[in-house]
């Protein structure tokens, strides 16, 4: 009876461990942007309910972890990160920060219906990979997304979103050099926080 107790209890223990390894497997590219899609739609449930603050706290968890914040603010500036002191570097991430889960909360503000649909995924030729999906919109046309993720520290991060076709680095990048390189790097910041405070407050 007490060899059988024992037997027991270790395979309950080894049950416990693989269970713990398992859970703990990185998540694969496809199933980064779909987590982070479902807590999107689920922020856009309780939209009007919950309020733009509201929805900028539920959002700011899953925006951080699906991507790769600090490495787009680097692709965006390009050159001009290297001629930014470390305390600036800082400060820019973490407005972008700011920005970027400002702009779900803005962008994704209620539900009406909406679905993501998975489409395909591809490797680049860099190892990256890109997932191709849509959004749904009763009544209206579809939204294509193609989300561009690269493995950082073993983990798939976004650090690109294409939107019917439009890059929204190359976007950002056209903008926040030209502001840098003319205006300099509080311009640039000001500039950020200004749209802050208008998606706050619309």
């Amino acid at each position: 009876m007490f060899l059988t107790k024992i037997k027991y209890l270790v395979l309950c223990v080894l049950c416990l461990v693989v269970f713990a390894v398992s859970a703990q497997e990185p998540l694969t590219a496809r199933q980064v942007v779909e987590g982070f899609q479902s807590q999107l739609l689920a922020a856009m449930k309780k939209g009007k309910q919950i309020g733009y603050s509201g929805r900028y706290e539920a959002l700011y968890a899953p925006v951080s972890d699906s991507h790769d914040l600090t490495k787009i603010v680097r692709i965006v500036v390009g050159k001009e990160w290297e001629g930014l002191s470390k305390e600036q570097q800082e400060i820019l991430v973490a407005t972008f920060s700011k920005y970027s889960v400002a702009s779900y909360a803005h962008n994704f503000k209620e539900y009406s219906g909406e679905s993501f649909v998975f489409d395909s995924e591809e490797e680049t030729a860099r190892g990256g990979v890109v997932v191709h999906s849509h959004l749904v919109i009763p009544n209206d046309k579809a939204v294509k997304f193609d989300y561009n993720l690269k493995e950082i520290a073993g983990h798939w991060k976004v650090i690109n979103i294409i939107a019917n076709g439009v890059s929204d680095l190359a976007v950002k990048r056209s903008e926040y050099t030209n502001i840098l390189q003319h205006e300099g790097f509080d311009a640039l910041i000001a500039k950020i926080n200004e749209k802050i405070t208008i998606y706050s407050k619309q």
